[in-house]
Order: structure tokens, then C-alpha cells, then sequence
């Protein structure tokens, strides 16, 4: 393109993908780039797609190339010019994509891949590990390449940027779809910490119930207390839960509060601090944390400084 500007003539050289997603952005800057070196004529290089997420507005900066996309985010600098334009909405094809990386089944395997970002994974055995289909490792594979949030090595797919994953889920997150239920249990103290390990180690409710959220991040990295214990269940665990703690419906000012999951994926991804003491991982109870208001935030700061630090 050739434009006028104060009287001066000016060239922008632009490149033109309909993805903006790092991965390629980067390739296609490299492209861009290898073009600019064997040109004469000065001029400036553009990159343009239909979105650019800020990591991808981060590659077009360290390549020193000009961008923008349809959302409105732009970096257009030559001579007396310089526009720099960042807007924060995100296309709905893009919430649309993120919002499927995070489903039920994708959160599995990214599950077992967070507990260990840097071990490597084939497909089949990561399969078997999140108990889900090769299609959906398949889809979570290529999604995290995508974004640059994993590398595939010899060995195999492993984490390459957990933080940002963790980060960008943590924005995107939505609660596991299930019916809160409300309870109260005349428990107190260590009586009802006794009870509920003693419900959650024996073999009936394996796998069947966990404590969450501030319950969980009490075991895992205690800040605080609560009044309000909390738990995920499916049917089975629930039975269990209300038998043991004595527990009562109660329309208002319960004490106990059971989520009744709709799938009980996430209880297979749990950890066990102290005997009987069955709690979500840290991720999971991390990005409950996160969603629980102020106090929840601050207790999610301190159990992703405390659990969730990888190495660089």
C-alpha cells in the first residue's frame, strides 16, 4: 500500500493471514520480515489479521512490525507517525475457542498436564490419563500450540508457558455445572474435620467427593478460615456426605454447601494433604478461589504462590 502523508509518500508493506494466533503469527512475521530484506525501497512492514491477542501484539512489537486487526488494536509507526490503539474486547469466534479449550473434558487433560507442565506426553497416554477420547487430547493439543502455550519435543507435548495457560483460564473460567445445594450440620470444630475425612478416605465415596474451594484451600494452603465448609459431589458422594455429617437442607444460613456435579470428571484430578483429607487440586481450587470474591482472590494469590510455581 502506498499512502501520502504531509506531502511524503510512504510504502507499508503488508502481510495478511486469517489467523492471529501466535503460532502463526509468528511464522508469518518471519515471512514478512525475510521479504522486507530483500527489498530496496524503505518502507514499513504491517501485519494484519482478523484478531491479535496481546500476545500476539507482543511478537509483531520484538520483530519491530507494524500491526492490526478488526477488533480495533493497531501499531502503525513511520516518519512522523504514530498511532498505538488497544481495545479490550475479544471477536466471539475467539471467546468461542477458549471457551472449548476449557470445557469439561479439555479441563481434564489440562489437568493432568498442570500438575507436571514440564513432562512430556504422547497422545495415547495422555488419553488414558485424563480418561478422555484421542479427539479431545487432539483438540487440546492443537489449541495450546496455537497459543504458544505448549512446544512438542521429541519425547512428546509438554507445558511451555503454564503461567499463561493458567492465567487465561483463570479470565475465562466458568464454574462446573452442577446444583448447589445448601445444608446445615450441627459439626463443629475438629468433630466435623474427623467426619468429613472419615467420609471422603473410606472406599464407598472414592472418587465420589472432595472438599472445595476455601474448604480445599484450607488443607492445601490454609489463609484463614470460613464458616462455610464446601465440597463437589456426584450422587453417590452426596449420599455419603449428607449420611456422615448429619446433614439438613436448609433454605438460609447453612453451614455446608455440596455442588452436585453434572460430571465428575474434575474428582479425578484430587490431592490428599492429610489422611482422609480428599481436596481438588490446587488448579481447580485456584480457579474457584479466584471467582469467590475479594476474600476468595486473595486466598487464590496466596495458594498460586505457595502451589502453583513452576520453574522458568
Amino acid at each position: 500500500a502506498r499512502i501520502e502523508v504531509s506531502g511524503r509518500r510512504h510504502a507499508l508493506v503488508c502481510g495478511v493471514k486469517s489467523t492471529g494466533q501466535p503460532r502463526h503469527v509468528r511464522v508469518a512475521l518471519l515471512q514478512l520480515r525475510n521479504y522486507m530484506a530483500h527489498r530496496t525501497q524503505d518502507a514499513t512492514p504491517v501485519f494484519i489479521a482478523p484478531y491479535l491477542s496481546p500476545d500476539a501484539q507482543a511478537l509483531c512489537r520484538e520483530q519491530d512490525v507494524g500491526f492490526l486487526d478488526l477488533e480495533g488494536n493497531a501499531r502503525l509507526i513511520f516518519d512522523s507517525v504514530f498511532i498505538e490503539r488497544q481495545v479490550a474486547s475479544k471477536p466471539a469466534v475467539d471467546r468461542r475457542e477458549l471457551r472449548s479449550l476449557f470445557k469439561p473434558k479439555s479441563a481434564q487433560v489440562l489437568r493432568v498436564m498442570l500438575r507436571n507442565p514440564s513432562q512430556t506426553w504422547r497422545v495415547t497416554d495422555l488419553a488414558q490419563a485424563a480418561a478422555v477420547s484421542l479427539g479431545h487430547v487432539s483438540n487440546v493439543r492443537a489449541g495450546l500450540l496455537d497459543r504458544e502455550w505448549a512446544q512438542v519435543s521429541e519425547e512428546g507435548l509438554f507445558l511451555s508457558e503454564p503461567d499463561a495457560l493458567l492465567d487465561e483460564w483463570r479470565d475465562a473460567y466458568e464454574p462446573p455445572v452442577g446444583k448447589r445445594l445448601a445444608f446445615y450440620t450441627t459439626l463443629h470444630g475438629s468433630a466435623f474435620e474427623e467426619a468429613a475425612r472419615r467420609v471422603l478416605r473410606s472406599d464407598r465415596a472414592a472418587r465420589l467427593a472432595a472438599f472445595a474451594s476455601f474448604s480445599a484451600a484450607h488443607w492445601l494452603a490454609p489463609y484463614g478460615r470460613t464458616g462455610t465448609q464446601y465440597f463437589y459431589a456426584d450422587e453417590a458422594g452426596l449420599e455419603q456426605l449428607q449420611s456422615v455429617l448429619r446433614l439438613s437442607a436448609i433454605p438460609k444460613g447453612e453451614n455446608v454447601v455440596v455442588t452436585l456435579l453434572k460430571d465428575s470428571g474434575l474428582l479425578r484430578d484430587t490431592e490428599e494433604p492429610a489422611p482422609g483429607a480428599i481436596c481438588t487440586s490446587p488448579v481447580q481450587t485456584y480457579l474457584d478461589l479466584a471467582h469467590a470474591g475479594e476474600r476468595g482472590r486473595e486466598a487464590a494469590d496466596h495458594l498460586r504462590r505457595e502451589r502453583l510455581i513452576w520453574p522458568k
